[in-house]
């Protein structure tokens, strides 16, 4: 598919060529030659970029997990709250025992609903 802007682009050119005056057979072979160049030239770096993958975004609740927030209500294995993101949320520790003061920065594990699970 992307040969055909290239070829675009050598028609274009064959066209320009068309109006500085050049005849039949001058545009041809500026149309063949431009088309050719690009092909040779743009396609393998086309091809190159085309098969890096992209960078993953990560959106909504799995944009949250691994990122630290502050505790702003004493956390335990039953509840509390942090701000996360900028946000409220309720939050749980991750193990059941383990207590997280006011103040505190804790590390986000996982989104359970509306609960932030941290340790």
């Amino acid at each position: 598919m992307p040969e055909f802007g290239m070829f675009a682009v050598g028609a274009v050119a064959g066209s320009v060529t068309a109006g500085l005056g050049g005849g039949l057979t001058m545009q041809v072979i500026v149309f063949a030659a431009v088309s050719t160049a690009l092909i040779v030239v743009v396609r393998p770096i086309a091809n190159r970029h085309r098969g890096q993958a992209a960078p993953e975004q990560r959106t909504g609740i799995d944009a949250l997990k691994g990122r630290q927030a502050v505790v702003l209500a004493r956390v335990d294995g039953q509840g509390g709250q942090i701000k996360l993101a900028g946000e409220v949320w309720s939050a749980r520790s991750y193990q059941d025992d383990q207590v997280y003061e006011p103040g505190q920065r804790v590390d986000v594990v996982d989104i359970d609903g509306a609960t932030a699970v941290v340790m």
